[in-house]
């Protein structure tokens, strides 16, 4: 019988194969001229995606390289900071403050809720000297979504920086850089970007990039100094993924055609009708603030949730389990990038016959016929 494979995880994705194509181009020199005018064009056109006019630099790397990048040149050994923590992943920006010296204040929520903004405004008012609040966009872990938008009101007017992990967030859930007044936001390729894992990126405030200029910390290959004084010159300061660039000016044309706008209701869609088709089954959503990045459910009672993400793959179909305490305690998938109605319909198939083959009972197809009567009274 032949298996076909199926990715739901959040991220790596799906990759378009016009992208796909594109990476599989001759490779060109990046010092070279023509690699001039395609640098030029996709670090213009990230500035769209991420909602900006200000520069968005590409480094070779996933995106906790991005991240890196964006907390270490912009604060110095010493400097306090906030980390806001919900999850796995808002974890690492306060181990990375730690890694590098900062005196960091790691401030620890529930998992499955947000950071609070009336929080941070108290946090700022009692320290008036944080160089930066770190956050996430979608925490991930737990498909968590982060009051981006709240939290930049309190940081706007200050001279403390806002900088959010938009990883696996960027183009599946609403993010405003600019008009928000978001100083720096880190993401990677492989996830709402539709391209394989291997670049990172950061959007530049000039709040931000004021703060560049004084930072001291030790860095060298993720400094933006270096990264943001090469790319006026349509260049990077070391060797760029000059295939994966390729790529990046396809999918870039792809979203811009799409709109954002339009890629952000779409994501919005999958995900409603995704948690609509888990509620049908009997199932309940583990966050409180849930994402459109990646829906998190909670494992059904009486069903051996370590056995899930296992009887999927085998199924051909790749989703991820909970992390830390949440092991074998809630399951998540993703409609994330270059995914549709029929992918939804695909996963949450899948998902009823899992889960009927370790024991849940529900009325078959609840879940289907949930997903395909919200699409049928939902425009495109």
């Amino acid at each position: 019988m032949l298996k076909k494979n199926y990715i739901y995880a959040p991220g790596p994705v799906t990759v378009p194969p016009q992208v796909l194509a594109a990476t599989a181009k001759p490779v060109i020199h990046h010092r070279a001229a023509d690699f001039d005018p395609l640098f030029r064009k996709v670090s213009e056109d990230l500035k769209v995606i991420f909602q900006t006019q200000h520069p968005v630099v590409t480094f070779a790397s996933s995106g906790t390289g991005a991240m890196e990048a964006a907390i270490v040149s912009t604060a110095s050994p010493g400097d306090h900071v906030i980390s806001m923590e919900s999850g796995k992943f808002g974890e690492r920006w306060g181990l990375m403050a730690q890694a590098f010296g900062f005196d960091v204040d790691r401030v620890q929520f529930e998992w499955g809720t947000g950071p609070d903004p009336n929080l941070v405004a108290d946090l700022l008012k009692k320290r008036p000297d944080t160089r930066a609040v770190y956050i996430e966009l979608c925490e991930t872990s737990t498909g968590t979504l982060s009051d981006v938008k709240a939290i930049a009101e309190v940081t706007r007017n200050t001279d403390t920086l806002l900088i959010v992990d938009a990883v696996s967030g960027l183009c599946a859930d609403e993010l405003r850089t600019d008009e928000w007044g978001v100083d720096l936001v880190g993401a990677g390729s492989q996830k709402g970007m539709m391209l394989p894992p291997g670049l990172g990126f950061v959007s530049v405030s000039p709040k931000a990039q004021e703060a560049v200029k004084k930072s001291k910390s030790a860095k060298f290959y993720f400094s933006l100094a270096k990264a943001l004084k090469s790319l006026a010159e349509n260049t990077t300061p070391f060797t760029p993924a000059v295939n994966l660039i390729f790529g990046l000016e396809v999918a870039l044309d792809m979203l811009k055609a799409e709109g954002m706008e339009n890629v952000w209701k779409r994501h919005a869609r999958l995900a409603e009708a995704s948690r609509r088709a888990m509620k049908a089954i009997g199932c309940t959503l583990f966050s409180q603030s849930p994402a459109n990045t990646i829906t998190a459910v909670n494992v059904p009672e009486g069903v051996d949730g370590s056995k899930i993400v296992k009887t999927l793959r085998e199924m051909g179909m790749t989703i991820a389990g909970g992390q830390d305490h949440l092991k074998g305690k809630i399951f998540r998938f993703a409609t994330l990038g270059y995914y549709n109605e029929f992918d939804v319909v695909t996963i949450v198939d899948a998902v009823e016959q899992c889960l009927a083959k370790l024991g849940h009972k529900f009325e078959r197809g609840a879940g289907i016929n949930a997903a395909r009567e919200y699409f049928s009274t939902t425009a495109e």
